[in-house]
């Protein structure tokens, strides 16, 4: 029998779609933030974080949203503002309960993602004019 995937670990769908939903509406209210979801559907949102996530953590689902770099390449998006987002995703898992180890893995892949959403280094805020 194989192990079980993170996803499954986490308690699937009934525990991640609660994350997300609190997490989106989080991020779509935020002080710093939430003026990059103006326009945005937010149950659209909700179902493509919810989708992207599973896929990660190993559900059998399929992504069907645009790839990561072209979903953020109109936003001058930069490294504080990633981290904002980052570090409003840390505190939603924790309020979940979710397992160490899956909250790690879940965070180091936002982190991989760094690059295709913004050209600053960690805790870095360079404006587009600035931009090597």
């Amino acid at each position: 029998m194989s192990e079980p995937t993170l996803f499954e670990r986490l308690g699937g769908e009934w525990a991640l779609r609660p994350i997300i939903q609190e997490f989106v509406h989080r991020m779509t209210t935020d002080m710093m933030i939430g003026f990059f979801f103006r326009g945005v559907d937010p149950k659209r949102l909700e179902e493509m974080e919810y989708l992207f996530t599973a896929k990660f953590l190993g559900a059998d689902v399929a992504y069907t949203g645009k790839a990561i770099r072209d979903a953020h390449a109109k936003h001058p998006i930069m490294g504080g503002q990633f981290d904002r987002r980052r570090n409003i995703l840390a505190e939603t898992i924790d309020r979940h309960g979710v397992a160490p180890d899956i909250k790690a893995a879940w965070l180091e892949h936002v982190d991989r993602l760094r690059p295709q959403v913004t050209r600053d280094a960690a805790g870095v805020c360079i404006s587009p004019d600035e931009s090597p």
